[in-house]
């Protein structure tokens, strides 16, 4: 296997003197699709913020393409490659469609997403390219949210609760173009209740508990263990 993308070790950080993430570690290679499953408050969020350079780490490495990261900015980080898709979606409201995905949009060695890919992807917000952010369903909002991250062309894209608050249509429309994008060797690394999808989904899970990594293995381990499930992921 190739060396990883992201590989994160024993990673701590909190706010202020609330320590949460006691021991993470995770990794993401080339192509591959990786969850962080734990039931709320367990540290999957700050996980990601510390990651992606918007939570200072107190101890642990966090190495994209073998280059140690941790402590540096979050737009060094953007740099490196990781594309963000946040909790809540966050499109820039008074924007149009099109104004959030060029404002985000850099070219890299093999870049593949413009514009029209991006709009290839997911035709609705083709048509509603000159409505602005506000005036999207939720459903589009994820859409031009994970457009927006695909137009920085990352070598990983990190989705934090992917299917959040979307009707059961959209959720699957989110899923399928996931899968898409894992067909084209997207690495993607993705935080989302729904367990079935990501077993369906992803080639491994890390499984978090009161920050710490508890857990890791393949959708066939996690299907034939369900212990993981009943004493990790059930709420």
């Amino acid at each position: 296997m190739s060396a990883p993308i992201l590989d994160v070790r024993n990673l701590q950080a909190g706010y202020g003197d609330s320590r949460v993430l006691f021991d993470v570690s995770l990794s993401v290679h080339p192509g591959e699709v990786v969850t962080l499953m734990g039931r709320n408050g367990m540290g999957k969020t700050t996980t990601i913020k510390t990651v992606l350079g918007m939570l200072k780490a107190s101890a642990g490495a966090i190495r994209i393409d073998g280059t140690d990261m941790a402590g540096k900015p979050s737009y060094r980080v953007a740099q490196a490659g990781l594309g963000l898709v946040p909790e809540g979606r966050q499109v820039f409201p008074t924007l149009t469609v099109e104004e959030n995905l060029v404002a985000t949009a850099a070219r890299r060695a093999g870049s593949a997403w413009t514009l029209r890919t991006v709009y290839g992807l997911f035709p609705r917000l083709e048509e509603r390219r000159r409505n602005l952010g506000t005036q999207l369903s939720g459903g589009e909002q994820q859409m031009l949210a994970i457009g927006r991250a695909l137009m920085t062309n990352p070598k990983l894209l990190i989705l934090d609760e992917a299917t959040e608050g979307l009707a059961p249509l959209i959720r699957a429309e989110i899923w399928s173009c996931l899968e898409g994008l894992k067909s084209h060797g997207q690495a993607i690394l993705v935080v989302d209740k729904t367990v079935s999808a990501l077993e369906r989904l992803a080639d491994r899970h890390v499984v978090i508990e009161k920050g710490n990594t508890v857990w890791t293995g393949t959708s066939e381990e996690l299907a034939a263990d369900p212990t993981v499930k009943a004493r990790f992921l059930s709420t």
